[in-house]
């Protein structure tokens, strides 16, 4: 039991589902309640689909597990309704620091701009994070999660899939149109389907140790190679909730797992790293070892698999959780559509592409971190450490040094669903890039541009003076707007009032027009997921129109 939380414990209610002879259909099945599958459940419940989530077990994560979240996963947080109550509880952070020796060389701001609502990172153990995400899916009427649910068979049909489910009460069976795999990196269900993951396995081990102090250290992510408390192996600290601070201990492949864990080898370390006269507690350990690794592809004709269940990276760079976030809210928008009739199904081997380039590109990053962390020659070492001497003094050699580039969103440049753009624009908002966030003023209120829009298709239209707005464009945009699959249109204006039945906010710190290259005329459609779709310097609704059509006809 941890010193500083106790883990809720949720019941096992049987359902009418095993009450009857018949196999009982959902539209949409998610498996696994960790953060991801919970992040599916959530999402689909904000978008009003019916959505059932099974978990095997009947409480969060135990330990804190993983704990850095980043400005991308809070944004799409922000949409599900979470986000305030994580930043509200966690540590906010931006600043990373790295110490070779014990000399600090280098210092990083993951956040320099000002303007966006939501902070670089937080740290947030968790079984917080699980626990926010369970009580905000019981607000959502068409979610529902079944605790002690494990889906022990899957079979898949032309038209649907059954699946198998054990409980105290014994098996039942259920059907759906679409399954979501979220049950980890040891998927049952993945192996049940004869499916692999392929990569490499890291011959490294780390030791994780929480401590509670009151020491009111800085919010920082502090990474130290070869530290005089450990020679020859890195540590990393990050401070959490309740004054818990997570500490990591590269130990080699030859250390005995069962015996770092133990408390009497575990304080030591801690001692060393902290100083004697440091008074602490341990909360939770763990010994690790971790593979970057991926399935070939995400969709398996009505199986969907996210997360871990997909794809795996090394800790470093917190790119686990925050990309399986991604892949969720990549695949909820499409995945209703698809179930609305407004867009075939294939439009979901989109989510497939899009989200194995971003895999890739994880599994890339993460590949060089955890080289540069772990080299693996004699020849490796001493590059590495001639880089950390150097980066003392020289920015080229900075740049070079690699404790683990933290998460970054995935910018879909090569996605099938983009429309090219035909107009230069200036800026980083290409088809395929995740929204920046600007402040804007709505009705005299402050606000912030994503948080006027919600999971629908947007389209922003950039003008210097609301009083000028063309008439015919505005009734254009309100029919849009009324269409089947709407398209929601927001005016960015520098000046002027708003207009009649269409949204309009005033650009009153220039932020959103430098971000968005936004001189006047300028139209972007956005995805659901608010990524860029299109864009183009005049408006015209045959080009939003085709740009749209893209998605729904393919």
């Amino acid at each position: 039991m941890l010193a500083t939380y106790q883990n809720p414990v949720y019941d096992y209610e049987r359902s009418p589902d095993q009450d009857t002879d018949l196999v009982v259909h959902h539209p949409v099945i998610v498996v696994g309640g960790g953060p991801v599958g919970l992040a599916a459940g959530l999402d689909a419940g904000v978008h009003g689909m019916d959505v059932l989530v099974l978990d095997e077990s009947n409480t969060v994560s135990v330990g804190s597990r993983a704990v850095c979240y980043s400005k991308r996963s809070l944004e799409i947080f922000n949409r599900w309704g979470c986000a305030s109550r994580m930043v509200d509880k966690g540590v906010t952070w931006k600043v990373g620091k790295i110490f070779f020796r014990d000399r600090l060389i280098r210092q990083f701001d993951l956040l320099p701009a000002p303007g966006h609502e939501q902070p670089a990172f937080i740290n947030l153990q968790q079984y917080y994070l699980e626990q926010y995400m369970v009580d905000r899916l019981r607000e959502l009427d068409s979610a529902e999660i079944r605790w002690k649910n494990k889906v022990v068979d899957v079979t898949e049909e032309e038209n649907k899939v059954t699946i198998t489910v054990d409980t105290p009460d014994g098996p039942y069976s259920l059907s759906c149109d679409w399954l979501i795999v979220a049950d980890g990196a040891n998927s049952g269900i993945r192996s049940r389907m004869g499916l692999e993951s392929e990569g490499q396995i890291f011959q490294d081990r780390f030791l994780i140790v929480d401590v509670v102090m009151k020491q009111n250290a800085p919010p920082e992510r502090w990474f130290s190679f070869d530290p005089s408390y450990h020679r020859g192996w890195s540590t990393l600290l990050h401070r959490q909730a309740d004054d818990v601070y997570r500490l990591d201990f590269q130990l080699g492949w030859d250390a005995d797992p069962v015996e770092e864990k133990k408390p009497e080898n575990i304080i030591p370390r801690v001692t060393a790293m902290l100083g004697e006269d440091v008074d602490f507690e341990l909360e939770w350990a763990s010994v690790y070892t971790f593979t970057c690794r991926r399935m070939e592809k995400f969709r398996h004709g009505r199986l969907l698999y996210t997360g871990d269940a997909a794809h795996q990276v090394s800790p470093f760079g917190a790119r686990g959780a925050n990309s399986g976030f991604q892949d969720i809210d990549n695949l909820i928008w499409k995945l209703d559509l698809v179930l609305r009739n407004e867009a075939p199904s294939s439009m979901l081997d989109s989510y497939c592409s899009e989200r194995v380039m971003a895999a890739e590109e994880n599994i890339m990053n993460s590949t060089r971190s955890t080289d540069f962390i772990t080299p693996k020659s004699p020849v490796s070492s001493v590059f590495r450490d001639a880089v950390l001497e150097l980066a003392e003094e020289h920015e080229f050699a900075q740049l070079l040094t690699n404790s683990g580039r933290l998460s970054d969103p995935a910018i879909l440049v090569y996605s099938p669903l983009n429309t090219p753009d035909t107009d230069e624009f200036s800026g980083d908002m290409v088809p395929g890039a995740p929204l920046d966030d600007a402040p804007v003023n709505y009705h005299g209120e402050d606000k912030w541009l994503l948080n006027m829009m919600g999971g629908a298709f947007n389209l922003l239209y950039f003008i210097d003076n609301a009083d000028d707005f063309d008439a015919n464009h505005r009734s254009a945009l309100i029919q849009m707007s009324q269409e089947p699959v709407p398209v929601i249109p927001i005016v960015v204006a520098n000046r002027g009032g708003p207009i009649d039945e269409v949204t309009t906010v005033l650009d009153v710190t220039g932020m959103a027009n430098q971000r968005f290259d936004g001189h006047s005329g300028a139209v972007y459609l956005i995805r659901p997921d608010q990524h860029v779709l299109a864009r183009c310097h005049i408006f015209d609704m045959g080009s939003v129109s085709a740009a749209l059509n893209r998605i729904l006809i393919g």
